[in-house]
């Protein structure tokens, strides 16, 4: 094989210049590189342009015709004759036994509002629950049924309210009907001639602390929380004998608890006193001797 080495080949006339004949083959051995400055022409164009899936497919083909859509999936092409595009997008549903072995049923979240948390209902349908008040808890309404907000203060207690006599009672009879408030929190009881009204409904535990004495010996003495419900008729649903065995104005003292389901507050009432002497004259002590103390435990 002659070597033709030259530096430049232009055509002998015209402008037309051909490399080998029909049938040839023109080898560009490895290595060697082919810089176009001009128009290239002959070598195919765009719409010419295929790919292969891999290095021994045997047809190239358009990428539209390469990328199989399959089922529930489809093929888009964009921007036609420009510069095209390709998306694949589902279509249809896909059916549960392509998800899982079991069936799955998705539900669309229910709307809330800044803040709401998402319950159930008893379809087991999301649903919104709002947020509640400043102070309130979530709590159980029960099987089946969305949580609901409530207000419950550490250990139930609202208000509670402490009382003394103002003076020392004698009498054999004795009714404490003037009394002076301690301490407080919450909303407070108030009383007319000794007749207690509490500011709300609700359980109450009323604890009556009694310190007395009578001027004769071998006496006792029954002391009574007396409590209504229709504002008139009083009965003594809590009451103690103490015993006394010792001389003249011997002392002894003695407490009374009550837990009082107050549900109307205008009919529900409470006094203390009307206590029972067997013999002599019974005095109670007024101050700190005794009281009285009023604990809201709970709603009604």
């Amino acid at each position: 094989m002659s070597t033709l080495e030259v530096d430049k080949i232009i055509p002998q006339s015209g402008t037309a210049t051909q490399l080998g004949e029909s049938g040839d083959t023109i080898t560009i051995p490895s290595g060697a590189t082919i810089t176009n400055n001009g128009t290239a022409t002959g070598f195919g164009s765009a719409d010419t342009e295929k790919v292969k899936v891999s290095a021994n497919d045997t047809t190239a083909g358009f990428l539209n015709g390469k990328l199989v859509a399959g089922t529930n999936i489809s093929l888009t092409e964009g921007s036609d004759g420009g510069n095209e595009t390709l998306t694949a997008a589902l279509t249809g549903t896909i059916a549960t036994a392509q998800i899982a072995d079991d069936a799955v049923t998705l539900a669309k979240m229910a709307p809330g509002t800044d803040g709401n948390i998402i319950s159930y209902d008893a379809s087991g349908n999301p649903v919104a629950v709002a947020t509640g008040n400043d102070g309130q808890v979530l709590t159980s309404a029960g099987a089946g049924a969305p949580p609901v907000f409530e207000t419950l203060p550490v250990g139930g207690i609202t208000a509670t309210s402490h009382w003394k006599p103002s003076a020392t009672t004698s009498g054999a009879y004795t009714n404490i009907t003037s009394w002076t408030q301690d301490v407080s929190m919450g909303a407070s009881m108030s009383h007319s001639s000794g007749v207690f009204t509490f500011p709300s409904t609700g359980f109450w535990l009323i604890t009556w602390f009694c310190t007395f004495n009578v001027n004769a010996s071998t006496d006792y003495v029954k002391l009574r929380i007396r409590t209504t419900t229709d504002n008139s008729n009083y009965n003594a649903p809590s009451f103690i004998y103490q015993g006394i065995d010792s001389g003249d104005t011997a002392h002894a003292s003695g407490t009374l608890n009550y837990l009082f389901d107050v549900t109307n507050t205008s009919t529900h009432k409470v006094a203390f006193g009307s206590a029972e002497v067997q013999t002599g004259t019974l005095t109670m002590l007024g101050g700190a001797g005794t009281k009285a103390t009023f604990l809201r435990v709970g709603d009604t």
